[in-house]
């Protein structure tokens, strides 16, 4: 007997199959896969108390490969932090935005234009907004 039929594994839950009927596991293939791929985790895992069942967990550990092969494909920078400015501009390119949009989202088009032209940190307040219309951790941004 191989060692794989040796392994046991725990039942999948209904959780799993719910996220997995919502977003199937396979290999991004676009830009947008990748970006709906990187909202589901960042829900997942930015839950107030962290707390996951075990099929979440496992389908929340599969999605985060699939996020880091597309990414290795795309942007090959192995192991390189990037900064909040980077992360603002990537979000931004996969949702289309240019600056008037993003001044929507800040409240101001200066304040967007000054936050990315390197002039101006992003203030708390830009963080929160950021995080909410894109759906992410505000974590990326400090």
């Amino acid at each position: 007997m191989s060692a794989l039929n040796k392994t046991i594994h725990a039942p999948a839950t209904d959780e799993y199959f719910d996220l997995v009927r919502a977003f199937p596991l396979r290999s991004l293939r676009s830009a947008d896969d990748h970006a709906e791929a990187i909202k589901i985790l960042a829900r997942l895992l930015g839950r107030p108390g962290g707390r996951l069942s075990a099929g979440e967990r496992d389908y929340a550990d599969v999605l985060g490969r699939l996020i880091d092969d597309y990414g290795s494909r795309k942007h090959p920078f192995p192991g390189r932090k990037h900064s909040p400015l980077e992360i603002l501009r990537f979000l931004m390119d996969e949702h289309g935005m240019n600056i008037a949009a993003l001044g929507r989202v800040l409240g101001n088009k200066t304040a967007a234009s000054l936050a990315l032209s390197g002039k101006r940190e992003l203030s708390k307040s830009h963080i929160r907004r950021l995080a909410e219309y894109f759906s992410v951790d505000a974590g990326l941004f400090l």
